[in-house]
């Protein structure tokens, strides 16, 4: 896989929002999905839509989408894609605050360090966090708006 790691696609997302694409079936993603909800005070940041879903079908080719990890993927509102360590701190350096932050420190570890350290998350996320059968979290009512199939 190149080192690149955007890739332009049109249709972007809608608005001023970025995509989260999210492995539907992951307890940690899940947990990740709420936190930036949580976290994501104005409310727009971001929309969230499962990998194993439609929506991301209707923004990127399959061969595109059968190259991407398993786990999440932000589709940036600019229509730059951004994968694993990449896709984690962007979410957080958008979230602002304290994360912001907290982004900008784990940016000076070297990209190939830091993808590491979340491959091997993602190896083991499902024994740590569990398998989920329904592809969305559980979220407020106020909140599933924010989610496309």
């Amino acid at each position: 896989m190149s080192a690149c790691y955007a890739f332009l696609v049109v249709p972007p997302p809608a608005q001023e929002s970025d995509y989260v694409f999210y492995d539907g079936h992951c307890g940690l993603c899940h947990r990740a999905v709420k936190f930036v909800l949580k976290h994501d005070r104005s409310g727009t940041a971001f929309r969230f839509a499962p990998l194993q879903g439609e929506t991301i079908k209707s923004h990127m080719p399959a061969e595109r989408r059968a190259s991407l990890p398993d786990t999440f993927v932000v589709l940036t509102r600019e229509g730059a894609l951004l994968i694993r360590s990449d896709a984690s701190l962007y979410i957080l350096e958008r979230l602002g605050g304290g994360r912001k932050v907290l982004g900008k420190i784990f940016r000076a570890i070297p990209r190939g360090l830091r993808d590491l350290m979340y491959d091997f998350v993602a190896r083991i996320r499902y024994r740590l966090f569990g398998r989920r059968d329904d592809v969305c979290p559980v979220v407020p009512p106020n909140l599933r708006a924010r989610f496309d199939p």
